[in-house]
């Protein structure tokens, strides 16, 4: 007796529908087939398997395309990310957050990393260091938010 499991899903403008098809009791089917809205078709396979081995092979392909898909997403890196900071960029970062600004604090940081070839959470962790508040443009640091933060703030904060 042959029986058919059908599934289908988006993902973004392609539609893929599987098909698992059980054509005796030794064999098993699977049917892909990738569609983009227009009908163009992008993805197209059959496999043939046994049918005990369906579990076992699912699980392969889904470690397969998972570490294929970790090694195409690669994280966003930043020029400067391995980089030590320096008395000059700790200043550098210290006078453009107290800058008078329309900037909110996290379009500040924003800006800060693309021009700094850091990450918004490296200037978020730094601008504490340099006796800024990472919450507040334009404000320096307390005492009191410092010895919260257990910063001792660097150099450049120390000159003023």
């Amino acid at each position: 007796m042959t029986s058919t499991f059908h599934n289908e899903i988006n993902l973004g403008n392609i539609n893929y529908r599987l098909a698992a098809t059980v054509e005796s009791e030794d064999s098993l089917v699977l049917d892909l087939l990738g569609t983009t809205e227009s009908g163009e078709v992008v993805a197209d396979g059959r496999f043939r398997l046994p049918v005990e081995g369906g579990s076992t092979i699912g699980k392969l392909l889904t470690r397969v395309l998972s570490a294929h898909t970790r090694m195409q997403v690669r994280p966003v890196r930043y020029a400067n990310a391995t980089r030590p900071w320096t008395q000059d960029l700790d200043a550098e970062l210290r006078q453009a957050w107290l800058q008078p600004g329309i900037r909110d604090a996290v379009g500040r940081i924003n800006d800060l990393a693309q021009h700094m070839q850091r990450s918004p959470s490296a200037i978020r962790a730094r601008l504490p260091k340099v006796g800024c508040d990472p919450d507040v443009a334009t404000r320096e640091l307390s005492k009191t938010a410092a010895a919260l933060l257990r910063v001792k703030p660097t150099r450049a904060s120390e000159d003023d």
